[in-house]
């Protein structure tokens, strides 16, 4: 027995003020395109909830969908009945005695949002529980922790019944809560935190800095498979290829000490906020964790922020690496990370990089180096765009 349709529920929070209609439209017009190669199904929309029929369509390919939408928070495959009582405790009793594992309690929890049926929550409870009982072996009832709990919906055409309620990925709606643009290496964090952005209801872009040839095409190719992983939860997303080799070389060759990575970093941050401004970005996202790494203490984060004007947002920034590494591996990063092909960051390092930098001392060193602005902006004009789409290896379309 195959279940008819899939309830998906929002969450409370995206269900308050103005804001429900527009948070609701996103999450149906990113279910659709994530289920496009799923031809049968049809989408109703409902107050708080999206229907989705099936008209037999398998489960799986909605389900793996579903776990990708944000601002869904819960979802249930359920059955349906016509909003008749002898049809609806013969489906609950096909129901129990067909589960994958028998289970040894159960309990019916009846919402009647029809009004006009005939028999009130509470009776149902008592009537199908009482059904089931009578027609399924080895059963008994158990209000407090069931093994199994049935749940029956009448609504004001049919009955909805189902065991599972399956947790969504939660947060706000994708893209609601406007657009920014993610500095993204190929290590372990900053795929991470792009996620956690999505989460909370961002568009993103991604930038990444690239060093040919002291960075290799394989290098270059896990990034883009890093973007695909996102991707899986946007449907498409812009990956921004800086050339750095021209203004890393450069600047190494002018300052080759314990500031070279600060430096760095903030002509990093300077070029991503100009294709963040190109874009129509608000805002750039980046992996850091306070104290990870040298350039990572209070001092060089400061040091790094003071460079641009868009608000840097740090959603790991004070989350423990075993942590990130839990969450790289939920969300299908942490192997591509942790493929042996270096990125630029790893380029050109001192033995002892600057835990303190002192900002008067960084900007006289960038004042020693005024051909810093042209090759910033060389570098823009020079990046290379791919659109990324998720399940696709065959689409490097340049943009620009």
């Amino acid at each position: 027995m195959k279940p008819d349709v899939v309830i998906a529920r929002f969450g409370e929070l995206t269900l308050k003020g103005r804001n429900r209609a527009r948070f609701e439209r996103r999450v149906l017009h990113q279910l659709k395109a994530l289920l496009e190669h799923v031809p049968g199904i049809r989408f109703t929309p409902e107050f708080g909830r999206i229907y989705i029929e099936l008209n037999g369509e398998p489960t799986e390919s909605v389900a793996a969908a579903l776990d990708k939408v944000f601002g869904l928070y819960s979802y249930s495959p359920a059955y349906t009945a016509e909003l008749d009582f002898d049809a609806i405790r013969s489906k609950a009793a096909e129901i129990v005695a067909g589960l994958p594992r028998r289970p040894e309690t159960f309990k019916v929890s009846v919402r009647r949002a029809n009004r006009s049926f005939p028999y009130d929550s509470q009776q149902m409870n008592y009537l199908v529980g009482g059904y089931v009982l009578e027609h399924v072996p080895g059963l008994t009832v158990d209000v407090r922790k069931p093994d199994t709990e049935l749940h029956i919906e009448l609504r004001e055409t049919r009955a909805l019944l189902y065991t599972d309620i399956v947790e969504g990925a939660g947060g706000y709606p994708y893209g609601s809560n406007g657009k920014a643009v993610l500095l993204l290496s190929g290590g372990i964090d900053s795929p991470v935190a792009g996620w956690m952005a999505m989460r909370r209801g961002l568009e993103l872009e991604a930038v990444h800095f690239h060093s040919f040839p002291y960075t290799s095409e394989r290098a270059k190719q896990k990034v883009v498979d890093l973007a695909r992983v996102l991707a899986q939860y946007s449907g498409d997303i812009k990956l921004h290829m800086v050339p750095f080799t021209e203004l890393q070389t450069k600047v190494h060759q002018a300052y080759n000490d314990n500031l070279l990575v600060t430096i760095l970093r903030r002509a990093m941050l300077r070029i991503a906020e100009k294709v963040a401004e190109r874009e129509g970005a608000q805002a750039l996202v980046t992996g850091e964790s306070l104290g990870q790494v040298a350039s990572q203490t209070l001092p060089g984060l400061n040091a790094s922020r003071r460079a641009v004007q868009l608000p840097i947002l740090q959603p790991l920034i004070m989350t423990d690496k075993r942590d990130i590494i839990r969450l790289a591996e939920d969300i299908g990063t942490f192997g591509i990370s942790s493929l042996p092909y270096e990125d630029c960051c790893t380029l050109f390092v001192p033995p002892s990089p600057s835990t303190n930098p002192n900002m008067r001392v960084v900007e006289a060193i960038e004042r020693n180096m005024p051909w810093l602005p042209d090759l910033i902006d060389k570098a823009v004009q020079e990046t290379e765009t791919l659109r990324i789409t998720a399940g696709r290896k065959d689409e490097h379309a340049h943009l620009f």
